[in-house]
């Protein structure tokens, strides 16, 4: 017998049945193919990425990979056309309701010189990754230089980088627990203001805690 899903329309799954819509809501009407796919997938078929699948997919330099769980893809993409809708763009949220940062966006000092140009973060909407692996974002106010001939971070960009992470979490962490990442430019979801992605498996929570000022995701507030 085949999947329950295939003889549902794709705005329908994971959907109880009392709160299925016979048209398809505006968030999910102009989909990318890999967003339908995901979104037309039962939870219970998806695959949580582990550890070693996370780190693998990092160091293969394979992010295109990473995929949010089904229901909270679509959870994520009714809140930002939501959003876009009240406050003009993810931009503009992410600047004035999770930074709180005023444009322009002056850095004080050279990059990871002043904390004030860092701000850290749990990531609002995290990919489908097993639930001990706690993923942040890191923000800047100064640029993290791209090569335009790779779309990737430049050798210096990569070691400021490499030695703010080293200080930051490989003091409080194993080096077997932590890993970054930068999403190439064509895969940022938020294109104006600089951030990084570090993915930790099992930490303190005390840290994580203090880390991120006591930041709690989006996720958990929908």
């Amino acid at each position: 017998m085949g999947s329950l899903s295939a003889e549902l329309p794709y705005w329908q799954v994971n959907v109880p049945e009392d709160e299925r819509m016979e048209e398809c809501p505006d968030f999910l009407c102009v989909l990318s193919a890999k967003d339908k796919g995901i979104i037309s997938t039962p939870d219970s078929e998806y695959h949580l990425n582990t550890w070693p699948e996370v780190q693998k997919l990092i160091l293969d330099n394979r992010i295109d990979l990473f995929q949010r769980v089904p229901s909270e893809l679509r959870k994520y993409l009714a809140f930002t056309w939501k959003l876009k809708q009240d406050h003009g763009s993810v931009m503009n949220f992410i600047l004035t309701q999770r930074l709180h940062w005023d444009t322009p966006i002056i850095p004080k000092g050279k990059p990871f010189e002043f904390d004030e140009d860092v701000k850290v973060l749990l990531n609002d909407w995290p990919y489908g990754i097993d639930k001990k692996i706690v993923h942040i974002v890191v923000w800047t106010k100064f640029d993290l230089e791209d090569d335009p001939a790779t779309d990737d971070l430049t050798d210096k960009a990569r070691a400021e980088i490499d030695a703010y992470v080293l200080k930051t979490f490989g003091s409080r962490v194993p080096s077997d627990r932590y890993i970054w990442f930068k999403n190439w430019r064509s895969l940022k979801s938020v294109h104006a203001v600089e951030h990084f992605h570090v993915m930790l498996y099992d930490p303190d929570p005390a840290f994580i805690n203090e880390v991120t000022n006591g930041d709690v995701p989006l996720i958990q507030k929908v």
